[in-house]
This record gives C-alpha cells, sequence and structure tokens, in this order.
C-alpha cells in the first residue's frame, strides 16, 4: 500500500484565547503538532507526511522547520475538506490517504497500524469510538443493518442523532483516487457554512462505496484540543500514561500523578522518584538513584547511584556514579562531575568541571572552573569569573582546601595540596603545599560613634 498521510493544521483555535496558533501549544513540553508529526513518521511510507497550515503559518513553518514534512498552505480556512482539497495535488492517485490532525497529538502508532491493517484494501476507513458523553463530537450514523450512511456535526443533529454514542474521531483512510474525484462534489450547506470533510462519507455511502469503521481502544487517544480546559486534560492523560510506562518498567513513583516527562527518558533499575519532579529534553538516568522531591532535570546523564535531594535545578549536566547533589542545588549547563562528588545545599555549579571525590557543600558559586580530586570547597567560596566583558577559569588543583569566604578572582591557579585561609581574596597563583593568606590588614578606631539617626526637620 502506498501511504499518503494529511495532517490539517490550519485553524485559528479561537478558544485557546491565546496569540499563539493553536497545533504550537505545548504538550509534555513539544508542540501538539510535533507529536501528531512524530507519530506519523513511524508508520511504513514512502511519502512524507503533508502538513496544511493556515494561521500563523510564517510562525508555525519557522517554529517547526526541522519537521520533515510537506507544507501546503490553506489561505481562507473553509473547513476540514477545503483544507484537505488543498492538498489533493500532492496526494498520489493510487495512494491511501490517512488524514489526522494537529491538534489530537495523542493519536498511537499502535493504534494507527491497526487501523491501516484493518481496513479492507476498496474501503474507506473510519475510526470511532463510544463515549459515555459524546458531546462536541459528529456522531456516526447508522441504518438498520448496521451500516454507516453518514456522519452528522453536533450543530447539525437533533436531538435524537445528539443521544448517540459512537463518535467520528475525524480519523479516515481513503482511497487516494476516491477522494480526488470525491473533494469537488462537497457542499457547505450547514450551520458553519463550511466544508466538511464528513460529507465524503455520505457521497460514498450513496455510490455504494464500503465504509469500515475500526473502534479505538482508549478513546482518550482521538481527544482534540480546542481550549486550555482540553489541554490540561491530555497533557494529564498523557502524563499518566507515561508513568504507568515507567512503573511498569521497575521505576518506583511515590505519587505518578505528581511527575511529568518533557522529552526523551531513559531511567534504569531500581531508581526512585519523589513527588513533583519534571524531566525535559534528553534525560539518561543510570541505577539505583533517588531523585528527591521538586527537582527538574533539564538535558542530564546521571550515573549509577547518584542522590539528588530535594529542591535541585539541573541543566546541560553530566554526573557521574555516587554523586550526592543538593538540597537546593543548581547546576547549570556545562557542568560535569566525577563520581563522589558532594554538591551541598545552595551551591551553584556553571561550566565547571569537578573531579573525583571533591566537596562543596555551602552557599557557594563556582563558574567557569576547573577542579581537581578530593578538593574541599569551604562555605561561602566564589570563584569571580567575570570581569564585566569576558569571562576567565579558575584552576584548582588536587587535594587543594578552600577556606570559607574566599573569592578567587580568574584567571587564577591554585596549587595541588594548597590551603587558602578563610576570608581571602585571591588575585594571584597560589603555591601548593603552601598556606596562602589574602587579607586586608585587621585594625581597630578608638571613639567610633557609629552610624547617627537623621533627626526630621520640623
Amino acid at each position: 500500500m502506498v501511504l499518503a498521510t494529511v495532517i490539517l493544521a490550519a485553524g485559528q483555535g479561537k478558544r485557546m484565547h491565546s496569540s499563539l496558533a493553536k497545533v504550537l501549544h505545548c504538550l509534555a513540553g513539544k508542540p501538539l503538532l510535533e507529536h501528531v508529526v512524530q507519530t506519523a513518521s513511524k508508520l511504513y511510507s514512502s511519502q512524507l507526511p503533508i502538513v496544511v497550515y493556515g494561521h500563523q503559518g510564517d510562525i508555525v513553518q519557522h517554529l517547526l522547520s526541522h519537521l520533515n514534512v510537506v507544507w501546503v498552505k490553506q489561505s481562507q480556512q473553509l473547513g476540514t475538506g477545503h483544507a484537505l482539497l488543498q492538498a489533493s495535488s500532492s496526494i498520489p492517485t493510487d495512494s491511501h490517504v490517512l488524514v489526522l490532525y494537529g491538534d489530537v497529538p495523542l493519536i498511537s502508532y499502535e493504534t494507527l497500524k491497526n487501523f491501516i491493517s484493518t481496513t479492507p484494501a476498496h474501503s474507506i476507513g473510519i475510526m470511532t469510538a463510544n463515549l459515555p458523553d459524546p458531546t462536541g463530537f459528529g456522531r456516526i450514523i447508522r441504518d438498520k443493518h448496521h451500516h454507516i450512511i453518514r456522519i452528522v456535526e453536533e450543530k447539525d443533529a437533533n436531538s435524537s442523532e445528539q443521544s448517540i454514542n459512537e463518535i467520528n474521531s475525524g480519523i479516515y483512510l481513503i482511497p487516494g483516487d476516491y477522494l480526488k474525484k470525491s473533494l469537488p462534489k462537497m457542499t457547505n450547506k450547514n450551520a458553519q457554512q463550511e466544508y466538511y470533510l464528513t460529507d465524503l462519507i455520505a457521497i460514498a455511502a450513496e455510490e455504494n462505496i464500503p465504509i469500515h469503521s475500526t473502534q479505538v481502544l482508549h478513546y482518550q487517544e482521538i481527544l482534540g484540543v480546542n481550549d486550555q480546559l482540553q489541554l490540561a486534560k491530555v497533557e494529564r492523560y498523557y502524563q499518566c500514561r507515561m508513568a504507568e510506562k515507567l512503573m511498569c518498567q521497575g521505576v518506583t513513583l511515590r505519587d505518578p500523578q505528581r511527575f511529568d516527562i518533557r522529552g526523551d527518558v531513559t531511567i534504569g533499575r531500581d531508581v526512585i522518584i519523589d513527588v513533583n519532579v519534571i524531566l525535559e529534553g534528553h534525560v539518561k538516568i543510570g541505577n539505583q538513584c533517588s531523585i528527591g522531591p521538586n527537582t527538574l532535570l533539564r538535558n542530564v546523564t546521571l550515573g549509577d547511584k547518584v542522590t539528588i535531594k530535594s529542591n535541585c535545578v539541573i541543566e546541560d549536566a553530566d554526573i557521574e556514579s555516587e554523586c550526592i547533589i543538593g538540597p537546593f542545588a543548581r547546576l547549570r549547563p556545562g557542568t560535569r562531575l566525577a563520581s563522589h562528588v558532594h554538591i551541598g545545599n545552595f551551591v551553584e555549579i556553571k561550566n565547571s568541571a569537578i573531579h573525583q571525590s571533591s566537596k562543596i557543600n555551602h552557599l557557594s558559586y563556582i563558574g567557569d572552573s576547573d577542579i581537581g580530586a578530593q578538593v574541599n570547597i569551604g562555605a561561602g567560596a566564589i570563584t569571580c569569573n567575570y570581569d564585566g566583558i569576558n569571562k576567565h577559569r579558575t584552576l584548582i588543583g588536587n587535594q587543594a582546601f578552600i577556606g570559607t569566604n574566599t573569592t578567587l578572582i580568574a584567571p587564577v591557579e591554585i596549587g595541588e595540596g594548597a590551603y587558602i585561609a578563610a576570608g581571602s581574596t585571591i588575585t594571584r597563583h597560589a603555591p601548593a603545599h603552601q598556606l596562602t593568606i589574602g587579607r586586608a590588614k585587621q585594625r581597630s578606631i578608638e571613639n567610633w560613634g557609629g552610624p547617627k539617626k537623621k533627626v526630621k526637620e520640623e
């Protein structure tokens, strides 16, 4: 079978009450349309997915320029049938056309594969579902022989038709030659004065074209996003599904309802993740790791037996085995931690490499630095890496000791085994295995009266 996939994504989405095109709103950190394109791209097809775009078309194309698709413009949004008509010239006549939607992001590869494989070759396929509350969906109308004869949109349905629970998902599989022949026959005689793609079903029934329906197993997959409430419901369903998948693989989630994945995640064995943890981008977590509550990991790799305590923010960092991070630590892009490193509370690391078994346990800022093994950095130590124009690096040798409240003004090098006295300001090289003190001379002033409170004038 030659499969051509057309994704309709031209609508404005007025009910979103947003200046952003609807298909650019994000589910799990990724635009709705991108979810659909990525799923469609997994299907066997010699054709690139066709995306029919319209509202904010230039912005949509720019923000999703990395997608490997054929873009087709719908200048006027006159309905789903009209949108598909714009793409007809890009559809091979000998193909079967799979119709998807840019605002229906949860449809799965497995569901689509089953839909395609079970639809007879010379039939029109419709994906349907029986919903306890069908409000908002078009209804499937069948004859006394249970054959589908038409689809009625809710706004055009009478009370009897509105009581029907079988709904139209809008996902179709249509022979390309029939589609090209039938699209010009559509009319806009309906409440919306739009060209409905559903009219093709009535046309097919009149022409005795076989119509085959497939029930979706999980109806949430065909839920569309039309407003912020629906977006939140779709988001929560997606996150619950991701959480269930991880738990089936052995991950311990303290509360699956308070856990979010917004990217591609790989997690090893015997991992424990506490509440309100967010995993973004590309995250790889090794075996026997523990992630504390209220933690964000974005583009992070963790080795085995890493402990992340509560309230940490870690971005674009590589952390090797048996490190302990936090609580309240921030590791910024470019952080590289070797094994057995300890990063404590209210410590910020940026663009720095810290070697094995070093410790930075309290209230420090380390930026643009190379820190050796078994280094101890005391509370309140700071690397002054920025002179207002350029960044400079700080080099600290193995087994150095940096005292409390030390200021290291880069570029500067601390030798191996050097000891920096507390309260020092270091501006020059500190020799290896020596005590370096960089303090201003202390003096006391007699009869110092202290600041005086100003007296208000009457």
